[in-house]
């Protein structure tokens, strides 16, 4: 298994950890009375669950399991899969902190911090996009 693979999984399962903790402190609220932070965390749950876990899980196993692209460079651009790591994982920490602040006290420099995250985690997607494209063929 080729090292970028194993980080994506590795990381994926940290973000599941992160996230069902954070799913069980958001569904906690009511009960503690915990402070009004925590509501800002239910997006942030989601973003752990669908990007941290299950986007990083099938982006690492897709960059092992697809098809070789050629016989010098199999898995296409080692260079390129790590920029889809960085960027994914960049944007994602962003809205880790700029979703809870928004909510707490909307501002536009965490609307910018949002927009930033997104904007990265899209370029994130394209960057898996472009390595992988090459590796989709008929036989």
């Amino acid at each position: 298994m080729p090292i970028v693979t194993r980080t994506f999984v590795k990381t994926a399962l940290v973000y599941f950890v992160v996230a069902l903790l954070t799913g069980m402190l958001v569904a906690a609220r009511p009960v503690l009375e915990l402070p009004p932070l925590v509501i800002g965390l239910t997006p942030v749950y989601f973003h752990l669950f669908m990007v941290g876990w299950v986007t990083q899980l099938i982006i690492g196993i897709a960059y092992w399991m697809f098809p070789k692209y050629r016989r010098d460079m199999p898995r296409g651009y080692d260079s390129l899969a790590w920029t889809t790591y960085a960027l994914l994982n960049l944007g994602l920490l962003l809205r880790l902190v700029a979703e809870p602040a928004q909510t707490v006290s909307p501002a536009p420099s965490w609307g910018w911090l949002l927009a930033l995250s997104a904007l990265l985690q899209w370029l994130g997607g394209l960057a898996f996009v472009a390595n992988t494209w090459p590796r989709v063929k008929e036989r």
